[in-house]
């Protein structure tokens, strides 16, 4: 080859370039040859599919079906939330306790354990009780959404996969492509519930630690995320989930603003973890079957939405997914005591909710609740028209501090609400409220960061 090279000036000036850049490219290709990255070709676009039906059956039950019907009922009749919440968590507590083999561990929790813990085995001979009894969760009008059962749904069938795939070495998989796959489900199903692919990439990869990246799973996550939105978008719309008007001009005051409420944000979020941490141990330590426990958190649940229609009667309550709450507020004028009383009852209902074993994840209470106080920081504090920035900051922020996933807390508000042009606000809001925080999470099993390879 240097021969060859040393006389090509007989050659055409490409085929010389070529020449000389030929060894790199082999070089290159054999450490993407021994890294293995073809397999994910075939095997991502599978978790992909797979995800994105399953999801896509859970959204048409709960968002189609089941909370639509129940939402009418009790704003129709709002004496029946209460006895329907208690209802509705006893009988998910009554599937958690005699269909599965430990009540207190399911949906995002769960996967995170299985992740850093069980080399991302998760034990499938519970799933379908899991995925249903995360259903009667929501759609009986637990404060959370279809981020847990999505997430879990899309992680545990990544790890089903691994296991059926193992038995043909074609795919070449190994023991730590299992957590590769974990993730990349994971990926998969957040994508495709959101209609945010980027979110469920970088979630996914956020997820397991508080200060880095599961770095190993991106190329997996990045193409089952893509097909798990396909998936789901060819029966559902794909655009944004919740659209609210937007520009892309700001002040350099509301960068400042921005930086405040981010900050009283991230205290606020810090102060809730806490006590949400401490409530969901005092519940795990009692010594009384899970669905009494499950069915006092639904007592709770329902009365914050009694509370709360009691004052402001209307269509807007702070149960079940919420996902016509976030468009409420974000398109429609609300007074700030509506507010931050919303705020703080959807909190109260999230913590008897998830905080006394029910399934799910706090992603949308945290978003819906962060989205409230920032538009009423604007209408109070700034006094600015440009309500929906502070909207998104406050989303950004409570996500980024809550989780622990400031990147994901932006892209998802980029990507769910389509206001792209309030990147940068939301972005310093998120980073002063994940670093007011500090190491308060709502996962306990989440670590700091990762051993490198």
């Amino acid at each position: 080859m240097d021969e060859q090279v040393k006389g090509s000036g007989k050659f055409p000036r490409s085929r010389r370039i070529a020449l000389r850049h030929l060894p790199r490219v082999q070089e290159k290709l054999a450490g993407v040859h021994q890294r293995n990255l073809y397999k994910w070709l075939i095997v991502a676009p599978m978790i992909g599919v797979i995800s994105g039906l399953v999801i896509t059956v859970v959204v048409f039950l709960v968002l189609k079906e089941l909370w639509p019907a129940v939402l009418g009922y009790y704003l129709q009749h709002h004496w029946a939330i209460v006895p329907g919440l208690v209802l509705g968590c006893a009988v998910t507590g009554l599937m958690m306790q005699y269909l599965t083999p430990n009540p207190n561990e399911h949906s995002t929790e769960e996967i995170i354990q299985a992740y850093h813990e069980h080399e991302g085995a998760v034990d499938m001979r519970w799933f379908p009780q899991k995925l249903l009894a995360s259903v009667t969760t929501v759609g009986f009008g637990g404060s959370t959404a279809l981020e847990g059962p999505s997430i879990y749904g899309g992680a545990a069938l990544g790890s089903w996969l691994w296991k059926k795939l193992r038995r043909f070495p074609r795919f070449r998989l190994t023991d730590r492509d299992r957590r590769i796959m974990l993730i990349c489900g994971a990926a998969a199903g957040m994508a495709a519930v959101f209609r945010a692919p980027f979110t469920g990439i970088v979630f996914a990869l956020e997820m397991p630690y508080k200060d880095d990246l599961a770095h190993e799973a991106l190329l997996p996550s990045l193409i089952a995320a893509v097909v798990s939105y396909m998936t789901l978008g060819s029966f559902f719309r794909s655009g944004p989930l919740f659209d609210f008007v937007t520009t892309s001009t700001y002040r350099t005051s509301d960068l400042l603003w921005s930086l405040v409420l981010g900050a009283l944000i991230g205290l606020l979020s810090m102060a809730f973890v806490l006590m949400f941490r401490r409530v969901r141990c005092s519940v795990v330590n009692w010594s009384w079957p899970h669905w009494i426990k499950l069915s006092i958190g639904g007592l709770i649940t329902g009365i914050c939405g009694l509370v709360f229609l009691q004052f402001y009667p209307g269509t807007l309550v702070p149960l079940g997914p919420n996902y016509e709450a976030v468009q409420s507020i974000l398109t429609t004028p609300h007074s700030t005591p509506e507010l931050l009383l919303f705020a703080l009852l959807k909190l109260g209902a999230t913590v008897g909710t998830l905080g006394f074993g029910g399934l799910s994840a706090m992603f949308v209470p945290l978003f819906l609740t962060g989205g409230g106080l920032g538009i009423a920081f604007a209408q109070s504090v700034v006094h600015s028209p440009s309500v929906g920035l502070y909207a998104a900051v406050g989303m950004a922020a409570f996500i980024s501090a809550g989780y622990k996933t400031p990147l994901t807390a932006v892209v998802f508000v980029a990507e769910a609400t389509g206001g792209h042009g309030f990147i940068i606000p939301a972005l310093l809001g998120a980073a002063v409220a994940y670093a007011v925080s500090g190491d308060a999470s709502v996962s306990s099993d989440q670590r700091v960061r990762g051993e490198r390879d």
